[in-house]
């Protein structure tokens, strides 16, 4: 039996593997040497237990708190200012009252790289905004090859925190992204499609089926025809390593056994779900989004929980610590019937500044804000050593367009949640002076994730405080 008061620490990047199968595991007490018997493995088990997570949250066609009338109606930002703030009853921001401690709004920043330069490049908001907002830089306008914007913030962040784990960063959305060329007004679709970029010329594709995350993420068969023949038997990826699971077991005290348990059954009700959604989508039955794949759920509320749950499962098993996560296409018709309108949210962004449709719209904006309580539950309750993954994770909310109505690109929604490992304060608004860009608050989150040697960022003029 296994020493705990002399045992060595067992290595972070511990895998259960098969031939079909590599699930890595969450952070157990046995990574940690006892006594403070500390080796390399027990130094970067200590040191993996620290590291903040990033997610960036794109929502596209700004706010109706963005729209001067819905500003003085506070649809977005409250009134007052730092921690005494309330929401009133139509606020978008309503959902996130009860999580407001962790909780910091920046309003009133301005994402002026994705205003026309040009005359020809007047028209074409929709079709560059998506590439400014974690860039905070103006693309060159092209539908050939030669692409040019900037390097996307997660990316960066990726550089800096995601070294030593397996996926440097993930890519995902909701919405069908994947139109090849030219789009309109003279832009290539690769600027509307993604939101991450490795380089000013190399956007980074993103995942919109949950089945290909979830492969990626478990390893889950070494080719097509293997992953093929356990759906068709309905197979778990589990199946695949139970003798793992039982070896590395035996040489664990009972609350390691008991968090290995818990998370390799939230890696089975995932793939349960997902396996759903697939039978679902493949029965004949008529769809409400013929051309996604039969792993996308046609429901926008079970999409997201599903891709929620995948990056929870991610930072608990230190597979990646950035995430981008795009939640919808610009220029998109689709309906949200569970918001209370059924107006398509492209043209529900289009209100004409009429009072009555700018409160349509907000009900689309209050409705995507509601998805974020479930990611924060579900970060708040998976531990992992002492806190729970909300205390050290980050998630940046917005939209690189203001009023849609009028396709600007000011006063543009901007949340950022969790703590970061106690770098963010949170339970405060902070409204900033007219004319201030977007990418001030971005290159002070940087720094909160300790990039203190980045000077400037995008257009920033400057870093600004968040707590």
């Amino acid at each position: 039996m296994t020493n705990f008061l002399t045992r060595d620490a067992m290595a972070r990047r511990t895998f259960l593997r098969s031939a079909g199968a590599m699930v890595a595991l969450p952070y157990l007490d046995a990574m940690m040497p006892a006594l403070g018997k500390l080796g390399a493995a027990g130094r970067a088990a200590a040191a993996a237990s620290e590291k903040t997570r990033f997610v960036a949250i794109e929502s596209v066609h700004g706010a109706a708190g963005s729209n001067a009338w819905g500003a003085t109606k506070n649809l977005w930002a409250p009134a007052e200012v730092g921690k005494a703030y309330e929401f009133n009853a139509a606020s978008a921001l309503t959902p996130l009252d009860a999580w407001r401690k962790h909780l910091t709004i920046v309003s009133n920043t301005d994402v002026r790289m994705a205003e026309p330069f040009s005359a020809p490049e007047i028209g074409g908001d929709h079709f560059r905004s998506s590439a400014v907002f974690l860039t905070q830089s103006h693309p060159r306008q092209t539908q050939g090859s030669d692409l040019f914007v900037g390097t996307s913030m997660d990316q960066l962040v990726a550089r800096r925190i995601g070294g030593g784990t397996a996926i440097p960063s993930m890519q995902l959305c909701i919405e069908n992204l994947d139109q090849a060329g030219g789009c309109d007004y003279n832009y290539a679709c690769a600027y509307t499609d993604t939101i991450s970029w490795a380089g000013p010329t190399e956007p980074l594709p993103m995942i919109r089926n949950p089945r290909v995350a979830f492969d990626i993420l478990f390893g889950a068969g070494n080719n097509n025809a293997d992953r093929g023949a356990r759906r068709k038997t309905n197979q778990s990826i589990l199946d695949w390593i139970t003798g793992e699971v039982a070896s590395v077991k035996k040489d664990l005290g009972p609350q390691d056994r008991h968090r290995i348990d818990k998370y390799l059954s939230d890696v089975r009700e995932l793939e349960q779900r997902i396996q759903a959604v697939e039978a679902r989508n493949r029965s004949g039955e008529g769809r409400e989004l013929p051309e996604a794949p039969s792993g996308v759920p046609d429901s926008f509320a079970e999409h997201m929980k599903l891709m929620f749950d995948f990056q929870v499962l991610a930072f608990q098993s230190d597979m990646t610590r950035v995430f981008s996560f795009k939640t919808g296409r610009d220029a998109s018709s689709r309906a949200y019937p569970e918001s209370g309108t059924d107006k398509g949210f492209h043209p529900a962004s289009h209100h004409g500044g009429r009072e009555a449709a700018i409160m349509d719209f907000n009900l689309i904006n209050k409705y995507h804000v509601s998805m974020l309580p479930y990611f924060l539950e579900r970060l708040q309750s998976s531990m992992e050593g002492e806190q729970n993954l909300l205390e050290k994770t980050v998630i940046m909310y917005g939209s690189p367009m203001g009023d849609p109505n009028v396709h600007n690109h000011r006063r543009c929604p901007l949340l950022i949640l969790g703590h970061g490992n106690g770098r963010i304060p949170g339970n405060i608004h902070i409204k900033t002076p007219d004319g201030t860009p977007m990418a001030n608050a971005m290159l002070s989150l940087m720094h909160s994730l300790g990039m203190d040697d980045m000077k400037s960022f995008g257009d920033s003029t400057g870093a600004l405080a968040l707590g």
